[in-house]
């Protein structure tokens, strides 16, 4: 490994001797770091005239140049959001559709990948759910060929699903809608913080991600990527006052101009919570010390154990092995209820999802921890 794992326990999740924690799919616990510096911002809130203005803004401005640095955008690139949904809301109403026009998401999508697209009927814009694969993953042979009616003006995927942990080829995606002039919209909560990603060797539109979960940040945090060539072409769905031009000067505030930000800063709705974002720039400068694919090499290392049980006993997996893998992993054990209560009384935490339990280990777990796992579940059987 190339990061020590016992003094990342030690340091950052000192809780890990009696809990096995595997639900960072679900909500990724807060670095001890990341608490700290948290704690620290609210301890000057309840004294507001401790509170400078780099404290506050110069607060948010670090927490756009982490994210920004966390897929190789540039920070004008990055407007911070208090979740997932905000991203995804502001690409389905500030993309430019028409009447007629069709946007595709894979069946089977997690609810925040939908909903805003269902939405758009009232713009005569079309969702289409394209059918996934009978293992319930996208079917992406499917989504290729539907791109080439003319009519498609978007792609909204899930960079990994929520579900099995299958990530999609978004290379291929993103070159095919660079060729036909479409957009691609990206979900990356469940992607970011576990697999490496570059906007610069992968490009695509928009990309919004929150941070509660593999990127062990506070909820309430997060930040959507805007591509640059695009932000000027689109308009905030809610226009915040700082979206606007020379709002940075509070001794001219009533000094109302009409020319947005030529950033993404353009879709933020200040005030956001500063001392969430304040956690999310130290949560990310963890994750980048560690180095984001040393994390996907030492999951896909730890995940061997319960792959290994699962195949020497016959329990399905549920989730994909190799390039469309991720850090979840999925077992379909024949009592699926009474498994997950049997890890739970361990002291072992994870989910259920879709008829599956679903796993979910960080750079801090080990492959002693998934050993335990195989065992619980091998005295169900």
């Amino acid at each position: 490994m190339s990061y020590d794992i016992a003094a990342l326990r030690r340091e950052e999740f000192p809780w890990t001797d009696g809990t096995i924690y595997l639900d960072h799919a679900s909500i990724g616990p807060l670095p001890e770091r990341t608490r700290r510096a948290a704690d620290r911002m609210n301890l000057k809130r309840s004294r507001p005239f401790e509170l400078g203005h780099e404290d506050l803004f110069g607060a948010l401005a670090d927490a756009r140049t982490v994210a920004a640095g966390l897929i190789n955008a540039d920070p004008t690139e990055i407007a911070l959001a208090t979740n997932t949904s905000f991203g995804l809301g502001v690409a389905a109403r500030s993309l430019p559709f028409q009447p007629g026009d069709i946007v595709l998401v894979s069946h089977r999508e997690f609810p925040a990948n939908v909903y805003p697209w269902k939405r758009l009927g009232d713009r005569g814009v079309s969702l289409e759910l394209v059918p996934a694969t009978p293992g319930g993953w996208p079917d992406e042979a499917r989504l290729l060929a539907r791109l080439a009616d003319p009519r498609v003006r978007c792609l909204a995927v899930s960079y990994t699903q929520f579900a099995s942990g299958y990530t999609v080829d978004l290379g291929r995606l993103s070159a095919e809608t660079r060729s036909r002039g479409q957009f691609l919209v990206v979900d990356a909560i469940q992607a970011l913080g576990q697999l490496p990603f570059d906007v610069q060797a992968t490009p695509v539109d928009i990309l919004s991600c929150g941070g509660q979960k593999w990127l062990l940040s506070p909820w309430g945090s997060g930040f959507m990527y805007v591509r640059q060539g695009l932000i000027a072409d689109l308009e905030p769905i809610l226009a915040g006052w700082m979206a606007f031009e020379g709002t940075d000067d509070f001794t001219r505030l009533t000094d109302y101009g009409d020319a947005l930000r030529s950033s993404a800063r353009r879709f933020e709705l200040i005030t956001v919570p500063f001392q969430d974002m304040v956690g999310m720039t130290e949560s990310i400068r963890l994750l980048q010390a560690l180095g984001v694919g040393a994390i996907q090499r030492h999951l896909a290392a730890i995940h061997r154990p319960l792959l290994e049980w699962a195949d020497r006993r016959g329990v399905p997996v549920t989730s994909p092995r190799g390039s469309r893998g991720s850090g979840i992993i999925c077992v379909a054990p024949p009592r699926l209820e009474e498994s997950y209560r049997a890890l739970r009384e361990a002291r072992i935490y994870c989910s259920m999802r879709e008829g599956s339990l679903r796993l979910s280990p960080h750079c801090y777990n080990t492959a002693a921890e998934l050993e335990r796992v195989a065992v619980v579940l091998d005295g169900l059987l």
